[in-house]
């Protein structure tokens, strides 16, 4: 049952990805540097390699928080989300913010990204806990 809860945690903060980047769709583009097309969209949006790779990752990241739950004991949903938010917040959105640093990449790719990540753990680990 966790591997199901996994893969639902997963579809959920990747269906806040498109959520999320639609709403900020323009600007991270025009700060990303990714090539696009005459309509100013990624060149690589209709590649569903892409949609794989992304999903995957994602079934990374929340496989690995439903382990540390586990271990940690995390088992209510406020636990969830604030441990969830927190991961995101204070683990991958610093990491992103360090490569674009190092990369000269525009900061408001920094709130873009992270503000993702955190929004997205968040809800992994509301649904991971939901659940259990």
């Amino acid at each position: 049952m966790d591997v199901f809860a996994v893969l639902v945690a997963a579809a959920v903060a990747f269906g806040l990805g498109a959520l999320w980047y639609g709403i900020f769709r323009r600007a991270w583009v025009a700060n990303s540097g990714v090539p696009t097309d005459e309509l100013g969209a990624p060149t690589n949006g209709g590649n569903p390699l892409t949609y794989l790779g992304a999903y995957v990752c994602i079934v990374l990241v929340a496989g690995m928080m439903r382990h540390i739950f586990a271990m940690a004991g995390i088992d209510t949903m406020l636990k969830g989300l604030m441990a969830g938010g927190g991961i995101g917040l204070f683990i991958i959105a610093p990491w992103i913010t360090l490569n674009n640093l190092f990369a000269s990449r525009a900061k408001c790719l920094c709130w873009i990204d992270g503000g993702y990540a955190t929004i997205a753990c968040a809800a992994i680990g509301l649904v991971l806990v939901a659940m259990r």
